[in-house]
């Protein structure tokens, strides 16, 4: 029963690490991140941490982990909950703008504020953050495409739709923009209507 509670504060401490390095990353990024300032922040010692991650990559590489499993969490399972079609689109959408919106993570979306800071630099990290993108990408078409009497392409409406979404995170955060949800509710249910309603 020793090893199994030690185990297990263990793992506490490590999700304790892995939630504050998330929202350090969504306001600094990753690059922001570093074992010393973890092991301050949350009063443990520096040898600890270094223990759970080994390198300042493998804590990226766990941060980006960890924020994709809160993002499924709070994004994608509830959506997947409901049958395929507008139903499991329109809250899928809308459960991406509800997580930015109400700030799961300081700085708005953490996928917006990694890609930016990886985009152009190769590495273990930035291939990481790259298949994030792509994963999520790939499951709007595939929501789009169970969507009935659709009338255009499902990757021309991924594109927009997650542009839209996108840009009311950047608005939110760089601008202060308070309408900025709003308005892409707004333009997402309208590119919804467009895309099902035949000439």
């Amino acid at each position: 029963m020793k090893v199994d509670g030690r185990v297990e504060r263990g793992e506490q401490t490590r999700r304790q690490i892995l939630l504050r390095a998330a929202g350090i990353a969504s306001v600094e990024g990753l690059e922001g991140l570093s074992i010393g300032r973890l092991a301050t922040e949350l009063e443990v010692s520096k040898s600890g941490v270094f223990a759970h991650f080994g390198s300042k990559e493998e804590l990226q590489l766990a941060t980006i982990r960890a924020a994709t499993k809160i993002f499924v969490t709070q994004v994608v399972e509830p959506a997947l909950a409901v049958p395929p079609g507008a139903d499991r689109l329109a809250l899928l959408l809308g459960g991406w703008l509800d997580y930015s919106e109400r700030r799961t993570f300081p700085g708005g979306c953490f996928f917006a504020a990694v890609q930016a800071e990886f985009d152009a630099r190769p590495g273990r990290v930035r291939d990481a953050v790259a298949e994030c993108g792509r994963r999520w990408d790939e499951l709007v078409q595939e929501t789009i495409r169970a969507v009935p009497g659709l009338v255009v392409e499902p990757a021309q409406l991924a594109f927009e739709l997650i542009a839209f979404l996108e840009t009311a995170n950047a608005r939110s955060v760089l601008h202060d923009d308070p309408d900025a949800y709003a308005r892409a509710r707004t333009a997402v249910r309208h590119a919804l209507d467009r895309a099902t309603r035949r000439p």
